[in-house]
């Protein structure tokens, strides 16, 4: 349960009294202070502006941004319970990856990052929760999607219609989100928020800006990009309308179960086409030590493998006896690789 609280909290003491940090929202028991938010405020500023993209009133900003670190802990909180971690190694690979994308050393990097005004090891520990909560979306949302053969073989058709190009769509989207359920109430103020975002756009107002100052979406501080889609890709929800768009058009309103969406088709191009052979694995991993040497984890895998061809399921004995503890909890799949 989220509970918000917006309390100011003073120390008296002989007759003076200085400001404590604010509590402005507790995620179940793990709070949100004043001065995160106003960090995380100034770090979203400094980005916007490095992108030239507008930059909301300090009200919508502060709404958005304290959103945005509510479904950030709720995702590392989950993410705990279900296990999941990044190590040093895996966090210090990621990080070396970053510097050499930009064409710099791990020190250079470091030392560019610094002159920016940022802090080597808070970064570091941003990128180790974005690296957790991909591995949460992997493990609890990519992993469980099963396609049918009936839906290969109606893509594989459709691309033979097609030829070797395929559309691709950058979209931006505006979300004016519903509860679980709404009362009638509830559905009229979301209406009424809607009538007022499209006499907005109506007045020429720009989307990427209505969209940071009301959207209810996660990509709403980012004038609600939702960046580049081939058409394969597209949400369900979006799949039939966005196609039919021009260049610049706005969709009709769209409503599912969350919510009332507008959809903007920014940009259109088409890409070529190459079907590429992929390989999903599972491993199970025995580490070698002073204590465990190579003939014990040899023995060890032989058992394992012998209860396998048994018909044990690897994927329980994965998660029971890998050592690899990034891929245990997924019952030790390896994701989807293609062959080089």
């Amino acid at each position: 349960m989220i509970k918000y609280l917006l309390v100011g909290l003073l120390l008296a003491n002989s007759g003076w009294a200085a400001p404590l940090d604010r509590i402005v929202a507790v995620v179940n028991n793990e709070v949100v202070l004043d001065s995160e938010l106003v960090e995380m405020e100034q770090t979203v500023r400094q980005q916007l502006r490095q992108r030239n993209a507008t930059i909301p009133s300090s009200e919508i900003l502060r709404r958005q941004v304290l959103e945005r670190i509510i479904m950030q802990r709720l995702q590392i909180q989950r993410a705990e319970m279900s296990g999941i971690r990044v190590t040093d190694d895996a966090l210090n690979a990621a990080i070396r990856q970053i510097a050499e994308s930009n064409n710099l050393t791990l020190r250079q990097f470091r030392d560019a990052l610094e002159s920016d005004g940022y802090d080597f090891a808070e970064f570091r520990e941003t990128i180790r929760e974005e690296m957790v909560i991909n591995r949460l979306r992997k493990a609890e949302v990519e992993d469980s999607i099963v396609v049918s053969e009936r839906e290969v073989d109606n893509f594989l058709a459709t691309q033979n219609l097609q030829g070797d190009s395929e559309q691709a769509f950058r979209l931006l989207h505006i979300l004016v989100a519903l509860p679980d359920a709404p009362a009638p109430e509830q559905v009229q103020a979301a209406e009424e928020k809607l009538a007022e975002i499209q006499g907005l756009l109506d007045q020429g107002g720009d989307f990427s800006e209505v969209a940071a100052g009301y959207s209810d979406g996660q990509n709403a501080l980012e004038g609600g990009d939702l960046g580049w889609r081939k058409q394969a890709e597209l949400p369900t929800l979006f799949a039939s309308a966005v196609p039919a768009l021009a260049v610049g058009e706005v969709s009709d309103v769209i409503r599912s179960g969350s919510g009332f969406h507008l959809v903007k088709l920014a940009e259109k191009r088409s890409e070529e086409t190459h079907l590429v052979k992929q390989t999903k694995a599972r491993h199970i991993l025995i580490n070698t030590n002073e204590l465990v040497t190579d003939e014990v984890a040899q023995n060890r895998l032989n058992q394992l493998r012998e209860r396998i061809t048994n018909g044990e399921d690897f994927a329980e004995l994965a998660r029971a006896h890998s050592e690899d503890t990034g891929s245990a909890i997924d019952g030790g799949s390896l994701g989807w690789t293609s062959r080089v």
